[in-house]
């Protein structure tokens, strides 16, 4: 089946960002680390943060597709949104560098937080650093409607644009996660290992909604995937990302009367906004680095990981039962949380 699902894959245009397939990890120490909460449960790092370009993450996945049909259509120039400290906007620059493209970005201060560090450090830093054109809009501002306003004044000029929405996440963007979808399936028969669920973070829903279209497409099922919303509540998220996988499964060419009911979303570690450090958040952050000197987010792969040791802790998965984190990146964001990390 992952055969069929990547010729179809391979039917739309691609630009190739990432250097091959991510590689799946075990987390012994931090098995360790967790003591009676692990139970005898396998945990597995699906290592998406380990990739060259821009400092990796799982916007890039996302970006193959969407540069793919950039390319394909001779585009010169390309827009993005998000927020100040967007992994996807500095993404979208330092793939923008790598193929010769212009970009620029409209972001926006959409989280309740601020500050030197939050203004100007992490991904805010590496935007310029990659080349790119930055606008910084105030929170509440309709920042896609001030792209394509943007885009419009370019292509008066005579140049030829791509508007990327924020976090890549539409149907064709989710492609890149049917397709890590695939890769998984493929490590795992190559490991000798069945996993029982996948965990990752959920913003814009896209990497969640690829990943169940890629497992529906295989035979696993959309529910193999749970994520933890972190940007919207969750009955948003959770019917976001519905959406977006009944439009990737369309996209793919492939039937289906996917239930709602099949996707999980949980939004209990969320917090009190986007962006706003948790203690759990900040417990999980310090665990998986000093347990196996690794390195997560504190917005989105930091939050979901605590949602996984809760899970744990709660008794929810059984001796042998084999689990994979996806790790998607954000690192650079570290910085932009300097104070919340150093009282911790």
């Amino acid at each position: 089946m992952t055969a069929s699902l990547d010729n179809t894959l391979n039917t739309f245009p691609r630009a190739r960002l990432l250097d091959g397939p991510t590689p799946i990890q075990r987390a012994y120490r931090l098995e360790q680390q967790l003591g009676a909460a692990a139970k005898g449960v396998g945990l597995y790092l699906k290592r998406d943060d380990f990739m060259a370009l821009g400092g990796g993450g799982n916007k890039l996945r996302k970006l193959e597709f969407h540069l793919g049909a950039a390319l394909h259509q001779h585009i010169d120039t390309l827009i993005t949104v998000g927020g100040v400290q967007s992994n996807h906007a500095r993404l979208t620059a330092a793939a923008a560098a790598r193929l010769g493209l212009d970009c620029e970005l409209l972001l926006t201060r959409s989280a309740a937080v601020c500050g030197l560090d939050y203004e100007s450090n992490g991904n805010r830093l590496l935007d310029e650093l990659f080349g790119a054109r930055l606008q910084l809009l105030p929170a509440g501002a309709d920042s896609l409607a001030a792209a394509n306003e943007r885009a419009t004044q370019l292509r008066d000029a005579g140049r030829k644009v791509l508007v990327i929405p924020v976090g890549g996440s539409t149907a064709l963007g989710s492609l890149g996660y049917a397709s890590c979808a695939s890769e998984i399936v493929q490590q795992a028969t190559q490991l000798d290992l069945h996993f029982e669920r996948v965990f990752v973070a959920n913003g814009s829903a896209g990497t969640h909604a690829g990943l169940a279209a890629g497992f529906e497409v295989l035979g696993r099922g959309a529910a193999l995937v749970k994520s933890w919303s972190v940007l919207a509540e969750e009955s948003v998220s959770a019917e976001r990302t519905w959406q977006l996988t009944r439009d990737t499964l369309d996209l793919l060419g492939h039937p289906h009367t996917l239930e709602r009911g099949s996707i999980q979303v949980d939004g209990s570690q969320r917090g009190s906004a986007y962006g706003v450090p948790t203690e759990a958040m900040l417990e999980a952050v310090r665990l998986l680095a000093r347990s196996e000197g690794l390195l997560v987010d504190p917005v989105y792969s930091g939050k979901a990981l605590a949602g996984l040791l809760a899970d744990l802790r709660d008794g929810r998965y059984q001796r042998g039962d084999n689990l994979l984190f996806v790790m998607t990146g954000g690192s650079p964001g570290l910085y932009a949380y300097r104070e919340s990390l150093l009282h911790a």
